[in-house]
């Protein structure tokens, strides 16, 4: 296993962790960036953004894409491709298959990911018409039936862009009004592919080889009633990417790190931005805004360990 010492190492290569980046190496201090994938988080699966300053429209993958450059330009050092097995947060050491390293500062840029619905079927399906991906698979539904569960903004929005490829698209709501903004609303109710189930929740998916229905629960009535779908799209929230912190560091109810107003964990020199940490709005422009306070901060905390030792 290799050994690499750097000044502040990032965990995440997403707009949070890459914006990040680029205000570490600004700040004259030897950075890496660490990521279990490919850099550009989940923003590089939006088909479209129109509301990043600069950008009406952009496409996810595109606007990752130049920010990513951006960041080359600083010569921060990139690990893609590392499963993380071990973060230890007070001795700053993070491990994985290939490397040991060891840092005076961690960013946690790690981000969130869908919240499974936890129903039966679920698991067993995934790949086979259960996707948390509209713009990955949606092809893959050309003229076919799909159901989208959840009802705030990424679950329209991914409701309208299934609108390309499937015959009908059924949004199902555990509510009966939309959480989503009222301009991403007003598009979906124009939409005349899309059937919204009110009140309704996913009891069980159904299928042999693929899926091909879903149980559905009426939350007033409690009366069960059969969808017949090809695919089930689950957009019903987000959860933390904590599993290597948890334990180690203050977190809220749901598992995400606490921070404060300059994204200061409850460890000295451990830092969290962009949407792992507990925050009232998570879009690609907060996430960049969280990586530059971070990364000023970690900066910061690195002088004054300086300070002290001189």
């Amino acid at each position: 296993m290799k050994q690499l010492d750097f000044d502040t190492i990032i965990l995440g290569g997403g707009p949070a962790g890459l914006s990040a980046g680029i205000y570490s190496a600004r700040g004259a201090v030897s950075t890496a960036i660490v990521d279990k994938n490919m850099f550009g988080g989940q923003p590089s699966n939006y088909l479209e953004l129109e509301n990043y300053p600069g950008f009406p429209i952009v496409g996810g993958y595109d606007l990752m894409e130049k920010i990513e450059e951006h960041a080359d330009k600083f010569g921060i050092q990139k690990f893609p491709m590392q499963e993380i097995e071990k973060v230890d947060l007070i001795s700053k050491k993070i491990y994985t298959k290939e490397y040991e390293f060891s840092a005076k500062t961690i960013i946690i840029a790690t981000g969130a990911q869908p919240m499974k619905l936890g129903v039966k079927g679920e698991k067993e399906f995934v790949g086979r018409g259960v996707s948390y991906c509209a713009v990955c698979d949606g092809a893959f539904y050309k003229n076919k039936v799909v159901a989208v569960i959840g009802g705030g903004n990424s679950a329209i929005e991914e409701a309208m862009y299934l609108t390309k490829f499937a015959s009908k698209v059924f949004v199902v709501h555990r509510r009966n009004e939309l959480r989503a903004d009222k301009i991403i609303q007003e598009r979906a109710f124009k939409n005349k592919k899309i059937e919204f189930v009110w009140n309704n929740v996913v009891k069980e998916i159904n299928g042999e080889n693929t899926v091909n229905s879903v149980v559905l629960e009426d939350v007033k009535t409690g009366k069960q009633t059969d969808l017949t779908v090809d695919g089930v799209f689950p957009y019903i929230g987000i959860v933390p990417n904590t599993e290597n912190f948890n334990g180690q560091l203050m977190q809220d109810k749901k598992g995400f790190i606490i921070t404060d107003e300059t994204m200061a964990t409850s460890i000295n020199g451990v830092f969290a931005v962009g949407d792992v940490r507990n925050t009232p709005l998570r879009q690609v422009v907060t996430a960049v805004s969280d990586g530059a306070v971070g990364a000023v901060y970690a900066v910061k905390y690195l002088e004054t360990l300086h300070t002290e030792l001189v």
